[in-house]
């Protein structure tokens, strides 16, 4: 089976390629970037300025191929994919919690963005702590996690190889 999606909009970030980019949004929290909503969808951002904060779904699409191991960013031991945020994945589909701080017209301006310049964007939900906030979590490798002072990307998830 395969399954299509088009773009609902652009992500417009300070980030020019991969490499650089933070790792996660709380790493990029003094940053702010625009969500450019493409026409026929603006409708739908109807009551989304009442939201603190959103989840933007979309696409890697400066990914290129997976491998099914990888070493994160985060650590320095080699991980299952799965295990792990890697961008290089088999759907290359990444999502992010990003504080909304205004909606104008088609276009959002956000907080905290850890998306590369241009990137398309699939979906938009609220972000709600009443159904998103866990508690009595646990966080695998990351607890122990040898490299957490890492808080932006390199070449590693690039091409086929993990860089060092």
């Amino acid at each position: 089976m395969k399954i299509a999606f088009s773009p609902i909009g652009v992500i417009h970030t300070p980030y020019g390629s991969p490499e650089g980019v933070p790792v996660q949004p709380v790493f990029s929290e003094e940053k702010t970037a625009t969500v450019e909503v493409f026409e026929e969808f603006r409708e739908g951002l109807k009551d989304l300025d009442g939201f603190s904060h959103i989840i933007l779904i979309y696409c890697f699409h400066k990914s290129d191929g997976y491998a099914l191991r990888c070493r994160p960013f985060l650590d320095t031991v080699e991980r299952g994919l799965f295990a792990t945020r890697a961008p290089r994945r088999p759907n290359p589909v990444g999502l992010s919690v990003v504080e909304l701080i205004s909606v104008d017209s088609g276009t959002l301006t956000i907080a905290a963005p850890d998306m590369v310049d241009g990137t398309p964007l699939l979906d938009i939900k609220p972000y709600i702590k009443d159904f998103d906030v866990r508690t009595n979590m646990r966080s695998g490798w990351y607890e122990q996690a040898a490299n957490k002072k890492q808080t932006v990307a390199d070449k590693r998830f690039l091409t086929d190889t993990n860089a060092d």
